[in-house]
């Protein structure tokens, strides 16, 4: 067993500790945990997060508890999130375990606007395995598919169709005993359908973490209105590669990759080592990040005036295109 009692004063029978297990408990974990010494508290996992408590869970029991005081003064560092590990003593949430990663997006309904809060981070989830963006293929399924592979390159796309048992089998290995996966899409995308087949539908309001038959895990989010980003954390080197490589080897290091002389980008797209939307892709990642960059440096006049200047050259660069092929 991985929570070793000689090492630990926290006591937890077999079963437990063989739920924990299932439910993703490791050396991560564990290497925290044996610097505790609290005869008093035991781990959990939250699996539920509600106004003003938390569900949580040991795999084969479930309560809801609170967070002790010292939590909320540290709301935007270790607040219990869905997915966390936590101990817990007397119904009350004392610690939050380091995270192996998060979920997280710019806060929500403040994409755009004036104002501090447009710069925080909200975290969605912690200690994923897998995350998957959910998209209801309304339209001509192949053209869905090519545009998330556009900006997903080389990330695996599956196609499904959840209540007839279609495709299901692709997503197999990342439902395992003990992994975590989440699920991110607009309201009606399928999030829920794809892990409640047959139990009729429903709308998802929480953060939720689900056990399923397979012996991996869900996480269910409400639908997402809209994205902010937060931090791209080396993302965009992993999403688009080869514009970046070029990126590195243009004549100017803050090249913009739209009219600078010396571009090998623009180089790259003549000569068909890059693709247009592919481009086009990364362009706009690179304003959303720069945006928010800018709005957590500078103040919200300053950031409005940079960026209408910069629309202004843009539409400047249009209209000297269309007045040479005139």
């Amino acid at each position: 067993m991985i929570i070793r009692k000689e090492h630990t004063n926290i006591t937890c029978t077999d079963d437990i500790l063989r739920s924990l297990l299932k439910m993703g408990w490791g050396s991560h974990f564990q290497t925290h945990l044996d610097n505790i010494c609290n005869e008093k508290v035991f781990p959990a996992r939250v699996v539920g997060v509600q106004k003003n408590s938390f569900l949580i869970s040991q795999g084969n029991s479930e309560s809801l508890v609170t967070a002790a005081g010292k939590l909320n003064h540290q709301k935007e560092k270790l607040f219990p999130v869905t997915g966390d590990w936590v101990l817990v003593n007397d119904k009350v949430i004392s610690v939050v375990l380091p995270r192996k990663n998060i979920l997280s997006r710019g806060a929500a309904g403040t994409h755009g606007k004036q104002g501090s809060q447009s710069s925080k981070e909200q975290i969605m989830a912690a200690n994923l395995d897998t995350v998957f963006i959910v998209c209801g293929l309304h339209q001509n399924p192949e053209h869905c598919v090519y545009e998330v592979e556009t900006v997903a390159f080389e990330v695996p796309v599956h196609c499904i169709l959840a209540k007839d048992s279609i495709g299901l089998a692709s997503l197999e290995p990342y439902l395992s005993q003990g992994r975590t996966i989440a699920m991110v899409g607009s309201s009606g995308s399928g999030k829920s359908t794809s892990e409640s087949v047959g139990k009729g539908k429903h709308t998802t309001t929480s953060r939720s973490l689900i056990m399923i038959p397979q012996g991996g895990m869900v996480i269910d989010n409400p639908g997402i209105r809209e994205i902010g980003f937060w931090d791209d954390g080396g993302g965009l080197n992993v999403a688009f590669p080869e514009i970046e490589n070029l990126a590195n080897t243009c004549r100017f290091h803050d090249c913009s990759h739209i009219r600078d002389p010396g571009c090998q980008v623009l180089h790259g797209l003549t000569t068909g080592a890059i693709r247009k939307d592919r481009l086009d892709s990364y362009q706009k990642m690179k304003r959303e990040l720069a945006y928010l960059s800018d709005r957590q440096t500078k103040s919200a006049g300053r950031v409005e005036k940079e960026r209408w200047k910069e629309v202004s050259l843009k539409i400047k660069a249009i209209n000297n295109r269309r007045t040479n092929h005139a």
